[in-house]
């Protein structure tokens, strides 16, 4: 991050209500600067690290198979569809309520706990003997696995800002297209050392297998970096080891002025409120509370600005109002407002057909190339190798396309055009002669490129537009569900198509991602439109009107009918509110002074 937006975070609010009177605006970007490095240097490359053996322990029976595992287990081939169908299923249906243990009991706790037992599980897979015991340690996995991806990426998101965010979670996500890599080397090292010289049972009884070797050096990997996460990563910056007493303090700051700047976007400049003017507040704090309820986040936030030097009382489910970076917190109202939000929804379908080729090609990439290759043609080295191109034209992609989005604080455009470069590669590769060994590999290699942008910066437009940690913790764990492609995938790419080289599963996803594009596109003109509503209704008010609505979401509303007016009548949508006891203040991006970047 330049010293030129560090400066223009300072500006935000005064100084000296900020941070100790001995650091200045020059100190203040000087160690903002420091900070971030620290960051990328220490703590983005250890999350990466996660992710990538998350990747590898999730797609490693791909690589495996190519190996000859389910006919070295005497199994039919379709045994590892149905292992990954089951995988998806349960991972699917989980990753809310693992992203909500998440979030309740800290990723620094909860992460490495988890995933030093799927790295138990992992290496557990030389022990198969039955389709049984395969899909069980499958499920066990999917189970293990389910609230990591949202987790962390929250977590992630608490340490950065808005537009710092897109790059870091492109080098993160990049780890599921750096897996594929990875992976393929490191089964084309073990299967060329341990080569598969004789598949009988009494060969097999007297030494190890390439891919149990496979599985063991995965599995153990796994559960020693789990290890090291226990003391690695903080739960907050305040506890962060690797930073200063003054640096903590700037690292919380940072994010704080970034939020408040968030939810403090209107674009009418006579509407814009000085929320340090002593003249424009109530005369007196218990006056100024007295309109909200205890659990107002962004009003404890504010009202910590106002004068109060008291640590203000919260119920526990709100830690994260205490501390901008704290990795636990979540209330009542993050869940309902989580839910109850059509644009998790919308961009949940939109990014189930989108990631089908990425989900798919995570496993099934080294059983397509061999059906693409012609069966015979190539040893288990060989196709692994083979495998390494593809992912990393897809990890280079996907970190251009989010340094773009960065760069120019877009990212609704980036993923159009990373789906029509996916889309471009889905339809040369239905289009070329199944004989066309060559250039249906190269169509397969434009198609990884475009597979993996679409769904990081999906979730940093939802990052980006959702102020309140604890929501945006759930919020990313339904849009976890998208890995239901995953589910479509392992139907997709059955053994049955890969005679004629898979490509009815290919005609099925180009249709898939086509409508993805549609819905995107859609998308973008929706949040137009509701921004310019928003604005319209913020032009009617006085300042002080806009002043309470930025500040406690309370200001007075016109009642205009839009599509979200329809749909919150259509779902009574205020009455569970009211049966959950939930207040309807409006938090977050639910404010009318709240404009949607796209």
């Amino acid at each position: 991050m330049n010293i030129g937006s560090d400066i223009e975070l300072v500006s935000a609010l005064p100084m000296d209500r900020a941070l100790p009177r001995h650091l200045d605006v020059d100190d203040f970007a000087r160690l903002s600067k420091r900070v971030v490095l620290k960051f990328d240097l220490l703590l983005l490359p250890f999350l990466c690290l996660l992710f990538l053996l998350n990747s590898l322990d999730k797609s490693n029976v791909g690589n495996a198979e190519s190996g000859h595992f389910t006919e070295d287990l005497g199994l039919p081939k379709a045994a590892l569809n149905v292992s990954v169908a089951w995988f998806f299923a349960v991972f699917v249906s989980c990753q809310p309520f693992g992203a909500f243990f998440g979030r309740k009991y800290g990723m620094a706790r909860w992460v490495p706990a988890t995933m030093g037992l799927w790295g138990v599980c992992t290496a557990l897979h030389v022990a198969v003997q039955s389709q049984t015991q395969l899909v069980t340690l499958r499920v066990l996995i999917a189970a293990l696995e389910s609230g990591f991806y949202p987790t962390v990426v929250s977590y992630l998101s608490l340490w950065y800002t808005r537009y710092e965010f897109g790059k870091r979670l492109a080098f993160f996500y990049g780890q599921a297209a750096l897996a594929g890599c990875v992976g393929g080397l490191l089964s084309w090292a073990v299967f060329s050392y341990f080569p598969h010289d004789d598949p009988s049972p009494h060969t097999a009884a007297t030494k190890w297998r390439s891919w149990e070797i496979l599985f063991l050096i995965e599995g153990s990997l796994t559960i020693l970096v789990a290890f090291v996460g226990f003391f690695w990563l903080p739960h907050s910056a305040s506890t962060a080891w690797f930073l200063t007493a003054d640096e903590r303090l700037v690292a919380e700051e940072r994010i704080r002025r970034d939020q408040i700047a968030a939810a403090s976007s209107w674009t009418n400049p006579k509407h814009r409120p000085n929320l340090d003017d002593n003249e424009s507040r109530p005369s007196t704090l218990p006056e100024l509370r007295s309109s909200l309820t205890l659990d107002d986040e962004e009003a404890d936030l504010l009202l910590s600005r106002a004068g109060s030097t008291q640590p203000t009382t919260r119920r526990s489910s709100h830690a994260s109002a205490v501390s901008m970076t704290a990795d636990s917190g979540v209330s009542r109202e993050d869940i309902f407002s989580a839910v109850a939000d059509w644009k998790v929804w919308y961009l949940l379908f939109c990014n189930i057909l989108s990631a089908i080729p990425a989900t798919a090609f995570a496993v099934f990439l080294p059983l397509v190339i061999k059906g693409i290759a012609g069966r015979g043609e190539l040893g288990p080295a060989a196709i692994n190798l083979l495998v390494v191109p593809p992912f990393l034209a897809g990890a280079i992609i996907l970190w251009l396309f989010t340094w773009w989005s960065d760069k120019h604080r877009t990212r609704l455009i980036p993923i159009l055009y990373g789906l029509a470069i996916l889309l471009a590669g889905l339809a040369a590769t239905v289009a070329l002669p199944t004989r066309a060994y060559k250039l249906r590999y190269l169509a397969l290699t434009v198609l990884l490129s475009g597979s993996f942008v679409a769904s990081p910066l999906t979730v940093a437009w939802l990052s980006n537009n959702i102020p309140q940690p604890g929501k945006r913790a759930i919020v990313l764990g339904i849009n976890g569900w998208g890995n239901f492609a995953g589910v479509i995938s392992s139907m997709l790419f059955a053994p049955r198509f890969a005679e004629e080289g898979y490509i009815i599963p290919f005609y099925v996803t180009l249709v898939c991602v086509l409508t993805a594009f549609v819905g995107y596109l859609a998308f973008r003109a929706l949040i137009v439109t509701e921004n310019q509503r928003r604005e319209r209704i913020v032009a009617g008010w006085d300042d002080e009107e806009v002043r309470r609505e930025a500040t406690f979401g309370d200001g007075a509303v016109v009642e205009q009918k839009n599509f979200w007016t329809i749909i919150t009548r259509a779902c009574k949508l205020n009455k569970l509110r009211d049966w959950a006891e939930v207040d309807r203040l409006r938090r977050g991006d639910e404010k009318l002074t709240f404009v949607y970047s796209l």
